[in-house]
């Protein structure tokens, strides 16, 4: 863990072979990242413009888009497993997380009959499925975890979706040994959606995704779900108007990870601030919340949307994917 004391770890929000060969090594030996997160747009990203593709690709010409997809997809989260497997088998974290298909986020038998069929291929200890947080997917989440499946629960916006995330691992604990599981907590997107009204109405910009995070945050830490953590994601920094650390930098909490674009966290070893900020008192939340509804600004709008918006780039980048693998 980057912060073993507050029990903080860093994961890294990028997949792409080169860099697992490279980079990712490097900073998984030096004691910076102790996991790593993908999904649909980052796969997208790599597949289609790296070159270390090819050559897979090559051979697979026989699979369907969507086999053709997962060969590739698996064998760099297996290759990311095996180098993080060393700090897994001690307890330090050691996870990378793979998203079930996007287009079956509102079937949930479909969702864990895939999300069973990855964890039996990927056939890695140190693999947490990830599962978009709406209605099908809280039990197919539930599913999953009462099996000794590691779950990511993800595009999580709202203290409503939290908590039914953690219901469904509550549940899941019930009947079976609970095992690792994040509720991912997206930040960053908030802000981006809001800023520039917020900035027209005299409020402060950049700090809604932070205390809307910060309230889901401690809406989990209060239940004390078993063997699961608030996960911090969509992090990293557009612009110039915040510093490139600053999602980080403010979200520092006791129990949590955050996982970043490289860049993010080249940032914050660089000169990050290693302050814990959260909690947040719930009357600065508060505050806060009222002066972004004196602004004319919907946050139950806001958040319903983002979450629509999430579910439709992970939808969109997989179908590029397809289309581009055809």
């Amino acid at each position: 863990m980057y912060i073993p004391t507050a029990r903080f770890s860093l994961w890294a929000d990028f997949i792409e072979r080169t860099f697992l060969d490279e980079g990712f090594k490097k900073l998984v030996a030096q004691g910076i990242i102790n996991g790593a997160t993908s999904n649909p747009a980052i796969f997208k990203n790599a597949i289609l413009t790296s070159s270390a593709y090819k050559e897979q690709l090559s051979t697979l010409t026989h699979l369907s888009p969507k086999e053709k997809y997962e060969a590739v997809a698996i064998f760099d989260i297996q290759k990311a497993a095996d180098i993080l497997r060393p700090l897994y088998d001690v307890g330090d974290d050691g996870y990378v997380s793979i998203e079930v298909d996007p287009f079956l986020c509102d079937d949930t038998q479909a969702t864990v009959q895939e999300g069973i069929r990855l964890f039996e291929t990927i056939d890695r200890p140190n693999v947490m499925i990830k599962i978009p947080a709406t209605p099908a997917g809280y039990g197919a989440m539930e599913s999953l975890a009462s099996r000794g499946i590691p779950v990511n629960a993800t595009l999580v916006f709202s203290c409503e979706q939290a908590q039914q995330c953690a219901n469904a691992f509550i549940n899941a604990s019930k009947n079976s040994e609970p095992v690792d599981a994040v509720i991912s907590v997206f930040v960053s997107r908030i802000d981006r959606a809001i800023d520039e009204q917020l900035q027209s109405e005299g409020v402060e910009s950049g700090l809604m995704g932070i205390m809307n995070a910060a309230e889901i945050y401690s809406q989990v830490e209060a239940q004390h779900v078993p063997k699961c953590r608030v996960l911090f994601a969509s992090t990293g920094v557009k612009g110039d108007s915040l510093r490139a650390s600053y999602y980080i930098d403010e979200l520092l909490a006791t129990n949590s990870i955050n996982t970043a674009p490289i860049a993010t966290i080249d940032a914050y070893i660089m000169g990050g601030d290693k302050t814990i900020k959260l909690p947040l008192s719930s009357e600065k939340i508060a505050l806060h919340k009222q002066h972004v509804k004196e602004a004319g600004i919907n946050m139950d709008h806001v958040i319903e949307a983002q979450i629509d918006e999430g579910l439709e780039a992970f939808k969109s980048a997989f179908n590029e994917i397809l289309t581009a693998l055809e």
